[in-house]
């Protein structure tokens, strides 16, 4: 089986289980008064879980393919890509979350940003940082006052 379905087979499990746990267990603990709601905080996941079963079958049968491309990824020469942009990029990501807390969303979120691009190759200084700082600002500003959701922008030592 090709690299392609068997990473489709692993996200049908946990889709599945994702699934359930939306379905049967999130609504259990629900207050009498959230039972009348017309969306419950269980309603996304289980669209989610859905989707992610719908798309994990159509891989996993074969739907989506059509003639072999030239474009597509063969497994067998993995060495052969840019491997290790990919992993230093998945090392930027572990690096990002742990640095939320310390450094807060803005900076954090700025650096992770201005080093990623740096790693895929992007050399303009005077694009990349002003990109970087205004993309962080923005998405800042979307969570934290139009959500409601609270995200510390600065570091602790700063006593935001």
């Amino acid at each position: 089986m090709a690299l392609d379905r068997w990473i489709a087979l692993i996200l049908l499990g946990i889709c599945i289980v994702y699934g359930y746990t939306a379905w049967f267990t999130m609504d259990a603990g629900l207050a009498p008064f959230m039972r009348r709601n017309p969306i419950w905080p269980s309603t996304f996941p289980k669209v989610l879980s859905i989707f992610g079963i719908i798309a994990s079958l159509v891989i996993l049968f074969g739907l989506e393919k059509g003639e072999q491309k030239i474009g597509d990824i063969d497994h067998r020469r993995l060495t052969d890509y840019f491997l290790g942009q990919a992993l230093l990029l998945l090392g930027l990501m572990v690096v990002y979350a742990l640095c939320l807390r310390p450094l807060g969303f803005l900076g954090s979120t700025s650096l992770f940003l201005i080093i990623g691009s740096f790693i895929l190759g992007e050399r303009k200084w005077h694009i990349m940082i002003p990109v970087s700082l205004i993309a962080t600002v923005a998405v800042w500003y979307l969570v934290q006052e139009v959500l409601g959701i609270f995200l510390r922008p600065l570091p602790y030592f700063l006593g935001a």
